[in-house]
């Protein structure tokens, strides 16, 4: 039956079947990758989430994450477009996965990178420039590996590649958008909030080059979809060269990263900003994943929304504006129709 099976995945992968249908996918699949980091030359985990001829049967647990994704399924063959998606500081590859998955049922493929120096198991770069400078090359690699990859090359069209990054993410999105970041910035927004104890009770970067681990723009990137984007560090000469389609969602109670100092600080700044969409009450990491009860008995402050605010049906809003907006820019089949963000 396994031999069956990988005849069955390799004639799927190399039949030159051009663009794949945008449609409902029957099921998603996912396989852990490991690529080379640019910054400390050392290994760097990435998941990759693809569309499915097999449907998801039943979730498959990671750890406490509980995955709508069946792990080596089958893919469903042509080319299909290709989401990265970069987590807040802290986080790991898994933080996002029902948007991934919800990408994927829509026929793209999606690599949520693990960025070495600001993940959950370690944080030793937080604050630093190769945190604050190298996750921009470290989700470029990302896109090397993918389109270098025989299996991997054969699904993705190169010409269709977007970002969706959350918190740290959204700032490493806007890197690779062109953005350059002015740290001087940082030192205005901390006489304003001398408490912010998270970004002003330490020294402030020491940024010789914004390009040490080369170039933090790519131009292969066509869209960002950002959510409570880290951007109190950019302005209105650092985000010109921003030229692509922008998509922001911000949580109106955010008390990690204030809107008015970011997502709406920037929002003047972007010459191509599509929407920008704010979630009355809600808090930070409203925009990650809804937690397993395994994941809530561990991690009750990123688990709990303020009263009022449901997760999980917000959840189903972003992930259908992520699909509209991708489909919309990327020119990926129809677009699907994503509800107005309000309740």
């Amino acid at each position: 039956m396994n031999v069956l099976r990988s005849c069955v995945l390799l004639l799927l992968l190399y039949l030159p079947l051009g663009e794949a249908m945008a449609q409902q996918a029957p099921g998603v699949g996912f396989r852990v990758i490991t690529l080379v980091d640019p910054v400390s030359k050392g290994a760097m985990d990435a998941v990759v989430f693809y569309p499915s001829v097999q449907a998801t049967t039943s979730p498959t647990p990671i750890g406490p994450f509980e995955i709508d994704a069946g792990a080596g399924a089958v893919p469903m063959p042509g080319r299909h477009p290709l989401v990265l998606i970069s987590h807040g500081s802290g986080g790991n590859r898994w933080g996002h996965h029902d948007l991934a998955e919800q990408l994927a049922r829509n026929g793209y493929i999606v690599a949520a990178i693990e960025h070495p120096g600001d993940n959950y198991h370690d944080q030793s770069g937080v604050g630093t420039d190769r945190v604050l400078l190298g996750r921009a090359p470290q989700l470029s690699a990302l896109i090397d590996a993918l389109l270098r990859d025989r299996q991997w090359s054969a699904l993705i069209d190169p010409r269709k590649i977007g970002v969706a990054g959350f918190s740290a993410g959204g700032y490493s999105a806007l890197l690779l958008a062109g953005g350059r970041p002015n740290f001087a910035l940082l030192a205005s927004y901390c006489h304003r909030h001398p408490s912010d104890a998270m970004f002003c009770h330490h020294a402030a970067p020491m940024i010789s080059s914004l390009d040490r681990w080369g170039a933090t723009a790519d131009a292969r990137v066509k869209a960002i979809f950002i959510m409570a984007p880290l951007s109190m560090i950019f302005d209105a000469h650092g985000l010109a060269p921003v030229t692509l389609p922008v998509l922001i969602y911000l949580a109106s109670s955010d008390h990690i990263l204030f809107p008015s100092e970011n997502g709406f600080h920037i929002r003047p700044y972007l010459s191509h900003l599509v929407a920008l969409k704010t979630i009355p009450r809600a808090d930070h990491y409203l925009f990650m994943a809804p937690c397993s009860p395994a994941l809530l008995a561990t991690a009750r402050e990123i688990c709990t929304d303020p009263p009022g605010v449901d997760r999980v049906a917000w959840h189903v809003r972003i992930d259908a504006d992520a699909v509209a907006f991708f489909n919309q820019v990327l020119g990926w089949g129809e677009p699907a129709e994503a509800r107005p963000a309000s309740l």
